[in-house]
């Protein structure tokens, strides 16, 4: 009897199958036909965005970049060194209230766009996640898969091996039997 995909299925899980989540089950079925288990889940994800969530992340990536940190370090020593040594027209006189208002206005909107961002990475994170689940499943039924054909391979060539063991002795008897009579 050969083992199928069902029969191992069947075989490992006929009793827990019941106690298994709806995705859990459908991995089973996936398995038993042969369906695809791994998916693109970065690519899954993209395409469920909204324009203010692109935003946000394209946001919080270019705030998180050196060429941001460089760009905006450049722009606050210009704006220190103008006001320090500029001879008349002071705009922002040291302590400088006004640089000082406007990085808390950056930081103020720079903080939750960040957040969101964050909290969609840990989202697909945990979308990969199960998937990386529902892949790992699903090999490890292959696996019992190939230890049960194994299994069934090694009982055939040992019920092979006896019936040509019988068929020696059979045949070591006759050549005894036949040369007994001569």
């Amino acid at each position: 009897m050969p083992v199928t995909r069902t029969a191992t299925a069947r075989k490992y899980l006929d009793k827990e199958i019941e106690k298994l989540a709806e995705h859990e089950r459908e991995i089973v079925q996936r398995f038993i036909e042969r369906g695809r288990t791994a998916r693109n889940v970065a690519q899954e994800f993209e395409e469920h965005l909204t324009m203010g969530q692109r935003i946000a992340d394209r946001v919080a990536e270019t705030m998180g970049s050196w060429t941001f940190i460089i760009i905006q370090s450049t722009i606050l020593l210009a704006w220190i060194v103008l006001n320090v040594v500029a001879y008349m027209n002071h705009w922002d006189p040291y302590p400088f209230i006004l640089l000082n208002l406007g990085l808390s206005f950056q930081a103020a909107y720079a903080a939750p766009i960040i957040m969101m961002s964050q909290n969609r990475q840990a989202d697909k994170d945990r979308m990969q996640t199960r998937n990386d689940y529902e892949v790992d499943l699903k090999a490890e039924m292959e696996i019992m898969q190939l230890h049960e054909k194994f299994n069934e391979l090694r009982d055939s060539y040992w019920s092979d091996l006896v019936k040509m063991q019988q068929h020696q002795i059979e045949m070591l008897e006759r050549i005894v039997e036949h040369s007994c009579k001569d």
